[in-house]
C-alpha cells in the first residue's frame, strides 16, 4: 500500500533545515513545559495548594501518555505540515482563553480544562513534528541536527520555565501588578510567540513524506493501528524493556512536581521561600547550563562505551543526585549562590541520566518495521511515569503532614529500585540489528 512517487511538478520545494528546524522544535518545548510546569507555578501564586496543584496538574501529562491511541488516524488525512499547523493556532488560542479565565471565580476549573486541551494539542504537535522531521531529512541530515533539535526544545523549555516565569516575579514585585495580572502578561505572551510561530512555520514548514496509509481513510488508519500494536508486543523482552521505561525516571517524577513548590513555599512551611524572579534565574541559567552539560557528557559516555555497558552508570547518574533536594530540606540554606549550586547539580545529574532513558527508547524500544510509532509508544510510557508520580505526590505530601524533608526521604527510597531495574534491563538489539532497525 505505498503511495506513488510525486511528479517533478508535485515535488515539494526544498526548504534549508536551519530555517524551521529550530523554530520547529521550539515550539514544540514552549507548550509541553508550559502544560506541564509552568501551570504549577502560576496556581501556586494564586494560592492554589500543593496537593490540589500536585493532582489536577499532574492529569495534563495524560496526552502525552495516551499519543498512540490517535497517531495512527493522523495519517489518512491532509499532510504532517497541516497537522503541524493546526494545533500551533490551536495552542496559541487556548493560552489566550487560559489567560483571559484567570479573573473569573472559577479560574482553577475553567483554566485547567483549556490546558487539558492544550496538552492533547502538543501531545498532537510531538507526534505529526516529529514526523515531518523523520520523513524530510535523510538519516544523515538527521544526525546533524539532532544537537540543534534538542538545544531548540530545551531553550523553549528555558524560556517558559526560566524567562517568563521571572517576568511574573518582576511584573509583580517590582511594579506592583497582582498576580493574576502577571500571568494574564504572560500566559498571553506564550500565546503571542505560537501564533508567531505558526505564522512563520506557515512558510517554511517542509509538508512531510506522505504516508503509506494517506487516502485510505479511517480503514486504513486502523489496519495500521492493529499492525503497529500486535508488532510492538512481539519484540523479545518487550515487557522487561517497559518497565524499565516506566521506572528509569520514577524517583525524578517526584522532584519535577513538588521541586518548584519546595523552593516558592515560605519558610514556614519548610519551603526555602524563593521569589519567581529566583526561580526563573534557577531554571533559566545555572540550572539549564548544567542540563545540558550533563546531557552532551552522557551522550560522550554512551557513545563511547555503549549504552549496553554505560546504562547502569546513567542510571545512577539520574537518580543519586535526588540527595540534593533532601539536603536542601534539611539544611535550609539561606544563600541563595549555594540553592542555585544545588538545583543545578541536580539537573547536570538528570541531563546525564536521561540520555540513557532515550537512547534506550531508541535503540531498543522502537527498531523495527513501525519505529516512529513504536517511539511513540515509548514515549507514551515515559508519559505515563509522569503521570503515575505526579498524582500520586500530593498524597504522598499529604502523608507526611506536608513535611517536605520527610517527602524528599520517600523520594529518596523510591529512586533505589529503577537502578535495580537498569541493572537488569534487556538489550535484544545489537550495534548492527539498530542501524537496520
Amino acid at each position: 500500500m505505498s503511495s506513488p512517487a510525486p511528479t517533478a511538478a508535485e515535488a515539494p520545494r526544498y526548504r534549508h533545515p536551519l530555517l524551521w528546524v529550530p523554530s520547529l522544535y521550539l515550539a514544540m518545548g514552549i507548550p509541553n513545559v508550559t502544560v506541564g510546569l509552568v501551570s504549577a507555578i502560576m496556581y501556586k501564586n494564586l494560592g492554589v495548594s500543593n496537593t490540589e496543584i500536585a493532582l489536577y496538574t499532574s492529569q495534563l501529562y495524560l496526552p502525552w501518555a495516551l499519543k498512540p491511541l490517535w497517531s495512527s488516524f493522523l495519517e489518512p488525512y491532509r499532510t504532517k505540515r497541516f497537522w503541524v499547523l493546526t494545533m500551533e493556532f490551536t495552542m496559541a488560542a487556548l493560552l489566550g482563553l487560559i489567560a483571559f479565565s484567570l479573573p473569573i471565580s472559577n479560574f482553577f476549573s475553567v483554566s485547567l480544562a483549556f490546558f487539558w486541551i492544550a496538552g492533547f494539542a502538543s501531545a498532537t504537535q510531538d507526534i505529526v513534528a516529529d514526523g515531518v522531521y523523520m520523513t524530510t531529512l535523510p538519516p544523515s541530515e538527521q544526525a546533524k541536527y539532532m544537537g540543534i533539535q534538542g538545544m531548540c526544545w530545551n531553550f523553549g523549555s528555558v524560556l517558559a520555565s526560566g524567562l517568563l516565569v521571572w517576568v511574573t516575579g518582576f511584573l509583580h514585585e517590582h511594579l506592583q501588578f497582582p498576580w493574576i495580572k502577571s500571568w494574564i502578561i504572560v500566559m498571553s505572551t506564550i500565546g503571542g510567540l505560537m501564533a508567531l510561530l505558526a505564522v512563520w512555520h506557515m512558510k517554511v514548514l517542509p509538508e512531510g513524506a506522505r504516508s503509506d496509509i494517506k487516502g485510505h481513510g479511517l480503514q486504513g488508519a486502523w489496519k495500521a493501528t492493529k499492525e503497529s500494536w500486535i508488532s510492538f508486543f512481539r519484540k523479545k523482552g518487550i515487557w522487561m524493556m517497559l518497565l524499565v521505561v516506566f521506572a528509569y525516571r520514577f524517583g525524578e517524577g517526584f522532584i519535577e512536581k513538588f521541586g518548584p513548590l519546595f523552593l516558592i513555599d515560605s519558610r514556614a512551611v519548610g519551603g526555602l521561600g524563593l521569589s519567581n524572579q529566583a526561580i526563573g534565574n534557577i531554571y533559566g541559567t545555572l540550572g539549564t547550563i548544567g542540563f545540558i552539560t550533563g546531557a552532551l557528557l552522557g551522550g560522550f559516555v554512551a557513545s563511547k562505551i555503549s549504552l549496553k555497558r554505560s546504562f547502569i552508570f546513567l542510571a545512577i547518574a539520574l537518580n543519586l543526585p535526588h540527595l540534593t533536594y533532601y539536603f536542601l530540606s534539611w539544611a535550609m540554606p539561606h544563600n541563595l549562590a549555594l540553592i542555585s549550586a544545588v538545583v543545578t547539580l541536580e539537573k547536570f545529574g538528570f541531563g546525564f541520566g536521561s540520555v540513557g532513558h532515550m537512547l534506550y527508547m531508541m535503540q531498543q524500544v522502537a527498531p523495527g518495521p513501525f519505529k516512529m510509532t513504536h517511539y511513540a509508544m515509548a514515549t507514551a510510557v515515559m508519559g505515563a511515569t509522569k503521570w503515575a508520580t505526579g498524582s500520586a505526590s500530593g498524597f504522598v505530601y499529604e502523608f507526611f503532614d506536608k513535611n517536605y524533608q520527610h517527602f524528599f526521604i520517600f523520594m529518596l527510597v523510591v529512586s533505589i529500585p529503577p537502578i535495580v531495574i537498569a541493572w537488569f534491563a534487556p538489550f535484544p538489539f545489537s550495534e548492527e540489528e539498530k542501524v537496520r532497525g
